[in-house]
């Protein structure tokens, strides 16, 4: 697979975008081709990034072309057993079923990049809430998304297209 300078790919510590060297993070389990819910792994393959979510309370996303705010009760659904599984929920804290608030305490999703891992018809328990987003330190190991640190994620998100592909773990040439 030969990847274009316009790919973001992912290896274990950093990633390649641009003409640009990234340190990144990745789950605690290591990368897999075949990710479940809740396994730590971040998933292999090559994926499209959907847009960008941020904190409007934390962040200004105005200055990213097409971001869209977070809103407070906002969440994504992470139970295998919901019908609306791996999808955006807007405004729907409190829910009764297992999920992500994305507005999280903590800055880790002040602004994220949701990619198309297992949407948009998600095969329950494949796994969901795959992002792109602010790393908790460095190369401190994520639940299964691609974190970094959050200056490298807006340069990032600035520069993604509606071409650009994730390539994660594919051991990718360039």
């Amino acid at each position: 697979m030969i990847a274009g300078n316009g790919d973001i790919v992912v290896t274990r510590r950093q990633a390649h975008f641009l003409g640009r060297r990234f340190p990144c993070a990745i789950g605690r389990a290591g990368f897999c081709a075949h990710k479940r819910e809740g396994d730590g792994t971040t998933p292999i393959g090559i994926f499209r990034i959907l847009g960008a979510l941020f904190r409007p309370d934390r962040f200004n996303g105005g200055i990213l072309p097409g971001a869209s705010p977070i809103g407070f009760r906002d969440i994504w659904s992470d139970d295998p057993s919901d019908t609306a599984y791996n999808q955006l929920l807007p405004g729907a804290h409190p829910y009764p079923k297992g999920h992500e608030r994305l507005s999280r305490p903590d800055p880790l999703y002040d602004l994220i990049l949701p990619i198309d891992y297992n949407w948009p018809d998600p095969v329950p328990g494949k796994g969901s809430a795959i992002f792109l987003h602010r790393w908790r330190s460095p190369h401190h190991p994520t639940e299964g998304c691609v974190a970094f640190a959050f200056t490298d994620l807006i340069w990032i998100a600035a520069r993604v297209t509606s071409r650009t592909r994730l390539i994660v773990g594919t051991g990718a040439v360039r």
